[in-house]
């Protein structure tokens, strides 16, 4: 069994068990009374079961004690890892998704998960995997559902031209009242295609 570690001699019994009652924090308190019991001269083994600990773990707070004071009783709560892409990038990246992707330079006419992936790459040098790309897009609050693609040849004239005949009734009581209306209809992004449009015809009886 290695020796016991000496404890720092600056710290009397009394001013760990006072700073204990000040400290508002309840582990560095546990940790400060054990020290106490240690300077008074308990056995190590009982000492560390006033903490709550074991005896290794009171000989890891002694070293930690000994290095930075009571102080070095807290625990480190860190912030947890650095974002992978800077705020400035993350609006860079959500810019791109709202342009759409180069039909001619990316050869597609929506993205995916696996393209965004792509361009994360090329823009900044980072590598997420595919799912993370999808989590990345809820984030920045973009909607896993798509409007249709928009065929680059698609003439604006022939889609109004549709839309306006569509909006025309097309049968003889057709939609004659709330009741009955048998169409339902589903707004689409603005620079999207047109709203996509269900019609049901009413049985006759």
């Amino acid at each position: 069994m290695p020796s016991a570690v000496r404890l720092r001699e600056d710290y009397s019994a009394e001013e760990l068990r006072t700073r204990a009652r000040r400290s508002r924090d309840v582990s560095q308190s546990r940790r400060l009374l054990s020290l106490a019991a240690v300077r008074d001269g308990m056995d190590r083994a009982a000492a560390a079961k006033i903490g709550g600990m074991d005896r290794q773990t009171l000989r890891d707070w002694v070293h930690r004690f000994n290095a930075s004071g009571p102080e070095g009783l807290i625990d480190n709560r860190t912030e947890g890892p650095k974002p992978r892409l800077s705020e400035e990038q993350l609006a860079q990246f959500a810019k791109i998704v709202e342009a759409g992707p180069d039909r001619e330079k990316d050869g597609i006419v929506r993205w995916r998960r696996v393209d965004l992936k792509r361009v994360i790459v090329e823009r900044f040098g980072v590598d997420f995997h595919p799912r993370y790309v999808g989590k990345l897009l809820k984030k920045l609050g973009f909607s896993h559902i798509s409007a249709r693609p928009r065929h680059p040849a698609q003439d604006e004239q022939i889609v109004e031209g549709f839309k306006k005949r569509m909006a025309r009734p097309v049968c003889k009581g057709f939609f004659e009242s709330a009741d009955d209306q048998s169409a339902a209809t589903y707004p689409a992004s603005e620079d999207s295609l047109p709203a996509k449009m269900e019609i049901r015809a009413l049985r006759s009886s």
